[in-house]
């Protein structure tokens, strides 16, 4: 069976922004009030940093719960995993997530500043400098014969399309306009020579477009 490269539940706002220019601590999209991006899917019953009981069913939800299914490995850009930049000062830091990172496989941060590879719980985050494809391959290696999950941030994925290696993205629209930041697209048309697409409304505001390669 193929596996996949799959971009899930990515967050960008009407006019196609999902992350701000200046990421810091504080800010790990660079965005004031960054939440309005994606409070869709933290509204959900399957959530998984919910800790108390309740949240939406429907079509959000299932969203959110896909996220994981026959997912086997991970790519990130470096921007995700931190906002550090140049070589690593700081070996302690480990990413945003605590001790429970909500990946649960193998992940291939890719950066021009290699680090040992460390795990916590389940994921096992591995540094490497490589092109999309070298990277691609190293990923698909570690996924055990499922689907790669295409994490972001903006300049990563768009790399991705522009080696032709992305089969599938669910990209959600939230009903906000930021104005200014890293942008995914000008419009989804820009991805039509290459992807079929279905916009699917939510009752949330959110529309969740859906493009497979043709």
């Amino acid at each position: 069976m193929e596996q996949l490269l799959r971009v899930m539940n990515f967050n960008v706002s009407s006019d196609g922004i999902a992350a701000g220019e200046h990421q810091t601590l504080e800010l790990p999209f660079g965005l004031d009030r960054a939440e309005r991006l994606f409070s869709w899917a933290g509204a959900t019953a399957s959530w998984p940093m919910r800790t108390d009981p309740g949240g939406s069913r429907g079509l959000d939800d299932y969203f959110t719960r896909d996220f994981a299914r026959n997912i086997g490995a991970e790519i990130m850009g470096r921007n995700k995993f931190g906002p550090q930049r140049g070589p690593w000062q700081d070996h302690e830091w480990q990413g945003w997530w605590g001790g429970q990172p909500p990946f649960h496989t193998p992940v291939f941060v890719m950066t021009h500043h290699p680090r040992p590879s460390f795990a916590l719980s389940d994921t096992t985050f591995h540094f490497v400098d490589g092109d999309p494809t070298t990277v691609l391959a190293q990923a698909r290696a570690a996924a055990d014969g499922k689907d790669v999950r295409l994490g972001g941030g903006v300049t990563t994925i768009r790399q991705f399309l522009d080696a032709g290696l992305v089969d599938t993205l669910h990209v959600a629209v939230s009903p906000v306009k930021l104005g200014s930041g890293l942008k995914l697209w000008d419009s989804p048309d820009e991805l039509l020579d290459r992807f079929d697409l279905e916009v699917v409304p939510s009752p949330s505001g959110v529309a969740h477009h859906l493009f497979w390669r043709r």
